[in-house]
């Protein structure tokens, strides 16, 4: 009797990078990118003193801008109120479904509404419009078609229509959206730049991320004071100095005089070198062994600093001081790595 074989499933698989109608995803997703490039770079030969309109119109707010936009045109238009709050242009979104239920209260006179629409004639937004009007609100359109009921009822509209969406069926939006996101970009940045903002206020905004961090963290925030300052006086032994560095766990000591203006410091480097040179730990004192002209930084200056200045001079701590002999603590490069200032 022949035994029937199973033919190994697995042995005829093959992995391919193939879509089911048969186009390669590479090259999709290449012609996405091409066809939304393009629709930016469109929006660009195009761009006119609508656009400087809304700048000045924004600029101008007194109270808050308020952006509103229906399904993913919603979306982009949250993004492009974020990124306006974050670059110093008080702003929210307004859902406008939400504020045709009561959401309206949140708008104020002299607020001014970007609303977003790819058609210009979502139903959502258009119902807005008039409570705009009564309550003196201008209205800066971000939309696709000019001509539409949006475009001809705002303050001024700003074109974003596209030639085609990169969704073969012409459904799904991706270009249009793109544009309307790189519009809201242009107008964020437009309106950072007219306002002089600067490093430092983007930090004012972001107090928790790595840019906060570096612009508002001072040294006096890292350094290790009172106790934690490893110090000995320049007469003591080599030996009381080793303790002292072992005690403190900073790689180092500062050495002070008999007044406690500074001396020196003592690091691992300085204790390597000695015992290379032929040194009697049993005979130095801290004053011998100490560097005469360790790196100095004051006490209010950022962290970042700090943070440069070990990088420059290669090393891993810096005195703090208010004064060339006042000396108030040490900075070490591992409590800068673990604030995330580095």
């Amino acid at each position: 009797m022949r035994r029937r074989t199973t033919p190994s499933v697995t042995a005829s698989k093959k992995t391919t990078s193939a879509t089911p109608n048969g186009g390669n995803s590479l090259a999709v997703g290449r012609r996405v990118l091409a066809i939304e490039a393009r629709a930016v770079q469109a929006m660009v030969k195009r761009l006119d003193r609508s656009f400087a309109k809304a700048v000045d119109l924004l600029y101008a707010c007194k109270s808050k801008v308020v952006v509103s936009g229906m399904g993913k045109s919603g979306l982009i238009g949250q993004k492009i109120a974020a990124t306006m709050a974050s670059t110093g242009t008080p702003s929210f979104f307004l859902h406008p479904a939400e504020g045709l239920h009561g959401d309206l209260g949140m708008l104020a006179r002299g607020d001014v509404l970007i609303a977003i629409s790819n058609s210009g004639e979502t139903q959502e937004i258009l119902q807005l419009l008039p409570f705009m009007e009564r309550m003196g609100i201008p209205i800066v359109a971000i939309v696709g078609r000019m001509g539409s009921t949006l475009d001809t009822m705002s303050t001024v509209a700003l074109d974003v229509s596209v030639a085609e969406e990169a969704c073969p069926l012409g459904l799904a939006p991706t270009a249009s959206t793109t544009a309307t996101l790189a519009m809201g970009d242009a107008l964020a940045v437009a309106l950072l730049e007219k306002r002089g903002f600067k490093e430092h206020d983007f930090a004012q905004f972001h107090p928790g991320g790595s840019l906060g961090r570096r612009l508002l963290v001072k040294v006096r925030d890292l350094m290790h004071a009172g106790a934690e300052l490893p110090h000995v006086k320049e007469t003591v032994s080599a030996s009381e100095a080793i303790l002292e560095m072992s005690s403190k766990k900073l790689g180092m000591t500062t050495v002070v005089d008999r007044t406690g203006a500074l001396v020196g410091i003592i690091t691992d480097g300085d204790l390597r070198r000695f015992v290379q040179a032929g040194g009697n730990f049993s005979k130095g004192t801290a004053g011998s062994l100490a560097s005469r002209r360790p790196k100095l930084i004051g006490p209010d200056e950022l962290a970042a600093k700090a943070v440069e200045m070990m990088e420059r001079y290669s090393i891993t701590t810096l005195v703090v001081a208010e004064s060339p002999k006042r000396i108030v603590g040490v900075v070490h490069l591992h409590d800068l790595l673990k604030h995330g200032i580095v």
